[in-house]
């Protein structure tokens, strides 16, 4: 942090240095337990149920004028968190630098009162105006029965969540003029998804790109994002931060999880492991792409199926009967609704139709074990050894050995098995190329990272695998999600059931000549439902 900047923990507050006018007439009444500074009076009967229009007004005056004079504490007395309104209040004229505050309160809807917030940040004699818009709403004290306002940092300023900070000064790191790898400038406005991503680069590479630091408010999150500018009072001077990633590819990807909430998306070039393409569509800016940590469903038979061919088990034409169900270790599993059994099957019949039996089945067979799947994923596929360096923030997923009947879950993407699209997507680099080749976002050659090794797979265990996406995207589950596609092609389907959820999460990975991609949509059906759009779209625009 830059030279004289304090930090205010945002479960507080505001000391605003300069009260407007549009509150000073305002004379809040007794209906407040004790009115003007919040002390309890003696003759106040105790009320019960929400609070009415009247209540919701004054309460919302007297926080708000006490807010916009300065008055941290007055203000705090009106919420029912009086100990965190007031640390932040406090904060936001002292840490934040920010003064001379007018507050306009809108029309109440119900038990929430929007207003309007116009402000000044100042520092070293610099200084740019503040506006934005936020809400509050009132409720009932449940044990004072008092109208107070339901404290959350929020009200503050609505980029702000429980234990983050606001300050003023200069930029912990200089800011980035990230650009994919043709030139082309990256901006959080044109890819919206990306702004954390950028956000990150920004605070992980930004020494390292050249550049001189801005002077902004910004919040400084409790966890560990990287800040988030909300107004800059001074540029700083950009270094140039090239990334892997396609712009083209980038803007199909960000408009296809559009269409999906709670989806991501990551495509890469198979014979390098440069990420093109990096999407989320989700509320809480996690990047769910890169760090998520869920079970992949059936796109998880491509290790089994890697396994089960390493392993002498059998082979793409050898036989993996796809019956109605299988039982391993007293639990029945079964396939999904509709699906014709046949005993005849091949194992590249049963990787098409996505038969869970078939493989389930299978893993009961010599030579595999209860951790022949972990060493096939660790050792061949680069997967669950915690040593992925993409250059942000990544998970390399987990695909721990699991006895009972966690074995056969774990065979099909549930169980213990956790996966995000980025492991996916390089899953599916790994068996068209033979080649583990670890995906990353920015060169190594920047900070001088090592990126993780594997082994990869024999020639012609990736041979069956690639020919069995081939027919899996022409003749399999995966065709309609891939139809219209040209070049060389394949994929593979998932659906993931989670606990609780009524629908299963989506998943989808494929590949397109040297572009590899994997999507997941939570909740969003059938492999081909959500996750097989998105992923097509990446693929077309990847071309």
């Amino acid at each position: 942090m830059g030279k004289g900047v304090k930090v205010a923990v945002v479960g507080g507050v505001f000391a605003v240095m300069i009260g407007g006018a549009g509150y000073g007439a305002y004379n809040i009444v007794s209906a407040l337990d004790g009115g003007g500074g919040g002390s309890a009076g003696a003759a106040e009967t105790r009320r019960s149920g929400p609070p009415d229009k009247e209540e919701v007004r004054e309460t919302a005056d007297a926080f708000l004028g006490a807010w916009e004079k300065g008055q941290a504490a007055e203000a705090a007395s009106y919420t029912n968190n009086a100990a965190d309104a007031g640390v932040l209040l406090t904060a936001y004229g002292e840490e934040a630098r920010i003064a001379r505050v007018d507050v306009t309160p809108g029309a109440p809807r119900g038990a929430t009162v929007p207003f309007t917030v116009k402000a000044t940040v100042s520092l070293d004699g610099v200084s740019k105006p503040l506006r934005y818009t936020s809400a509050l709403t009132v409720v009932r004290g449940r044990t004072t029965g008092r109208a107070l306002v339901d404290w959350e940092p929020s009200v503050v300023h609505p980029d702000l969540r429980d234990g983050d900070t606001l300050v003023t000064g200069e930029s912990a790191q200089p800011p980035i003029e990230a650009v994919d790898r043709d030139g082309t400038v990256l901006t959080r406005e044109k890819y919206p998804s990306l702004g954390p991503v950028l956000d990150t680069l920004r605070e992980k590479y930004g020494d390292k790109a050249g550049g001189s630091p801005a002077v902004e408010l910004s919040i400084r999150h409790a966890t560990d994002e990287a800040d988030t500018p909300l107004l800059t009072l001074a540029e700083g001077e950009p270094g140039k931060l090239r990334t892997t990633l396609s712009a083209e590819v980038q803007a199909a990807a960000e408009k296809a999880v559009k269409a999906y909430p709670e989806s991501s998306v990551v495509a890469l070039k198979p014979s390098t492991g440069e990420v093109l393409a990096v999407a989320n569509n989700r509320d809480d800016g996690f990047n769910a792409a890169f760090q998520g940590q869920v079970a992949p469903g059936s796109t998880m038979k491509i290790i089994t199926a890697a396994m089960l061919i390493d392993n002498g088990v059998t082979s793409m034409n050898g036989p993996a009967p796809c019956t109605d169900t299988a039982v391993w270790k007293s639990q029945t599993f079964k396939n999904l609704t509709g699906m014709e059994p046949n005993e005849g099957a091949t194992l590249a019949n049963s990787f098409l139709r996505s038969c869970n039996t078939a493989f389930i089945k299978l893993i009961d067979e010599k030579p595999i074990d209860d951790a022949s799947l972990t060493r096939e994923a660790q050792e061949r596929f680069g997967l669950g050894r915690d040593d992925w360096k993409t250059g942000i923030a990544s998970f390399d997923g987990s695909v721990p050995a699991s006895g009972g009947p966690d074995r056969a879950a774990n065979a099909i993407g549930q169980g213990q098995v956790q996966m995000n699209p980025l492991n996916m997507a390089s899953v599916t680099a790994t068996a068209v190329t033979g080649a583990f080749r670890q995906p990353y976002l920015v060169s190594p050659e920047l900070d001088g990272r090592q990126l993780a090794q594997a082994k990869g797979l024999p020639s012609e265990t990736s041979a069956q695998l690639k020919e069995m996406m081939r027919l899996t995207a022409t003749q399999g589950t995966a065709q309609q999600a891939m139809s219209g596609l040209g070049g060389d092609i394949g994929a593979k389907t998932g659906s993931a059931e989670v606990d609780g959820n009524a629908t299963s999460d989506s998943w989808f990975t494929g590949f397109r000549d040297d572009v590899a991609a994997a999507a997941m949509a939570q909740q969003g059906g059938h492999g081909g439902d959500a996750a097989g759009p998105i992923v097509a779209a990446v693929l077309r625009a990847g071309g």
